[in-house]
């Protein structure tokens, strides 16, 4: 059974830094929010890579923010091929990263589940 490559772990690593101050410097679209990449998982050809993106914002912001990388996408895959030195560069695809509100989410239900047992344990008393 063949073993993890880790070569596309150290190019998903390499495109996660690359495209953090590419996005920064170089796109100036006004409906680009507080973008920040949560991770990047790149095929095992290297053809296709899905960048996580989490937004500052709300859920508006977020969507047209993830849009605007999205048609950006192939700039921001000329300015990689000219950044870093592979022979593939993979067509990028960004995604919304909903994990840190899940993680928020679920931390409120469990204060909750928490807190209405201690007030649950103080009527048994």
């Amino acid at each position: 059974m063949p073993r993890e490559f880790p070569r596309t772990r150290r190019v998903a690593e390499q495109i996660q830094r690359e495209l953090a101050e590419l996005i920064r410097d170089d796109l100036n679209d006004p409906r680009l929010g507080m973008v920040s990449i949560s991770a990047v998982q790149v095929s095992r050809d290297m053809s296709h890579a899905k960048v996580y993106v989490s937004v500052l914002g709300n859920e508006e912001q977020s969507v047209a923010s993830v849009t605007v990388l999205n048609h950006a996408a192939g700039f921001l895959r000329h300015k990689l091929g000219k950044l870093m030195h592979i022979r593939v560069i993979p067509e990028m695809h960004f995604y919304l990263d909903r994990s840190l509100q899940e993680g928020a989410r679920l931390d409120a239900l469990i204060n909750e589940a928490i807190a209405s047992d201690r007030h649950g344990g103080d009527d048994a008393e």
